[in-house]
């Protein structure tokens, strides 16, 4: 028995009425996303970014060649205002990760780019990340894998819509 199973025990014996059922995996969910938010900012912190910085730089790198994008898509992609998205490539810019420049088909419009030591910094991370995330689940086999994230798209699928 885990802390999960006492606690649905425990509601189970106080609320015989209710069926705790989803806790069974939400708070399983909630209690691996603490875990997951930890081994991230500490794979992070390993190479000397903040989340922010590793999502801003890490929609940079996926972008393919030449690894820029105009803030709009930026914040399409990390999901922020566009005054935090102008704070964070300004933090950026002065910490050399991403550069700035006009974009050539848009008179006021500016492309953020990921510099060599921004995409240095990203790839280290991200091997960094994958290596914890691999160990998170070292218990499942490739299969199993496969079938939980298949889930959880289902269960997460509704959100994105």
């Amino acid at each position: 028995m885990d802390e999960v199973d006492r606690l649905v025990e425990a509601w189970g014996r106080e609320r015989p009425e209710l069926d705790p059922a989803p806790m069974q995996v939400f708070s399983r969910v909630t209690r691996l996303a603490r875990h997951l938010d930890r081994e991230r900012r500490q794979a992070f912190a390993a190479h000397a970014l903040e989340p922010w910085e590793f999502d801003v730089l890490s929609a940079l790198r996926r972008s393919g060649e030449p690894y820029e994008l105009s803030p709009g898509r930026l914040l399409h992609e990390t999901l922020v205002t566009s005054g935090t998205m102008t704070n964070r490539v300004v933090r950026l810019v002065a910490r050399r990760l991403v550069g700035r420049r006009a974009d050539p088909t848009d008179r006021r419009g500016v492309l953020v780019r990921l510099t060599p030591r921004g995409r240095a910094a990203v790839d280290a991370a991200l091997d960094a990340l994958l290596g914890s995330e691999r160990e998170l689940l070292a218990a499942l086999s490739t299969r199993e894998r496969d079938r939980l994230g298949a889930l959880l798209r289902v269960v997460i699928a509704p959100f994105d819509a």
